[in-house]
This record gives structure tokens, sequence and C-alpha cells, in this order.
């Protein structure tokens, strides 16, 4: 792991994901979270604060173990688990044990989202829910144009995320 992995990525990460419009969007979903949850992608934390008393339990995959230190930190709950794998290899979890997943911003830097989706799939209830939050494409051609070009850089600098 590079030194920008390790010691500035993450916080650029929670700098960046800490502006008044993510805020929002996390005040107006993850309050519907509930049961056992599985968070995908769990950063820094910024979620936990949303989290409502109708949560029981947290199971928090990332792979930086400098984002679960500061996640840790920032839980003020004794009932989150950190788990530091990819969501694309298996979870440690039972099969269709998790009343609700939350992915924010996350998909982007997933190399195969697909098999982390399947992955999550099987952990799911049948009758479970899946909060989803994430950037897409930009139907103007002039914003997707430079969505293009930046997207070569910006997923060296941003952990992966693809801007398409």
């Amino acid at each position: 792991m590079s030194l920008y992995a390790k010691f500035v990525l993450p916080r650029v990460i929670d700098l960046a994901m800490k502006n008044p419009q993510t805020r929002r969007l996390r005040e107006a979903w993850i309050p519907q979270a509930k049961g056992d949850v599985l968070e995908i992608g769990i950063g820094s934390g910024l979620n936990l604060g949303f989290c409502s008393r109708h949560v029981n339990r947290v199971y928090g995959v990332d792979t930086s173990p400098e984002l679960q230190r500061m996640a840790r930190k920032r839980a003020g709950r004794t009932d989150v688990e950190f788990l530091l794998q990819s969501a694309e290899n298996p979870l440690p979890l039972t099969s269709g044990s998790i009343d609700t997943i939350v992915l924010t911003w996350t998909l982007c830097s997933i190399p195969d989202p697909q098999k982390a989706l399947r992955k999550m799939k099987r952990v799911l209830k049948s009758d479970g829910r899946l909060i989803f939050i994430e950037h897409g494409l930009a139907p103007e051609s002039g914003v997707a144009a430079w969505r293009d070009r930046l997207t070569p850089i910006w997923k060296h600098i941003g952990g992966g995320c693809h801007l398409k």
C-alpha cells in the first residue's frame, strides 16, 4: 500500500464526503436502515451518526485500515463490527441474515461491482432493504465529456472511483 493510499487518501475521502449535499442525503436515507445492517464501504463512518434506534448491529466492510480506524472513533456505538476486506470477497455472514444493506458512493470504486452485489444478495434477507446512494452518468454532453477526460486521473487519486 502506498503512503498516499495509507495516509492521505483516507483523509481526502473523509473531507470530501462531509459536504452539505452528501449530509442531506445521509439524513434522508440512512435512518431508514433497520435490524442488522451491512454497510459496504463504511469508510470513516459518516453514516453511523444517522442510524436510528431500530438498528441492532452494523457490519462495516472496507479495505482501508485507516478509514476503519477513523470509523471506530466516530462510531460511538459498541454494536459495530468492522470487516477489513473487499466487498467482492465472501462475506463472513450467514446467508439471509442481513435486514438492510447500505451503499453510499461506493460501487464506483469496486473493481467488479456485479460480483460484490452477488455477495451482498446472498446475505440479504428475502424481504431485506437496500439503501443505495451513488453518483451516475451526467445527461449533459459537456459534463459527460469532462467526466471522460478526468476519470483516468481521478481513479488514481480518488481511491479507484470511476466517474463514468
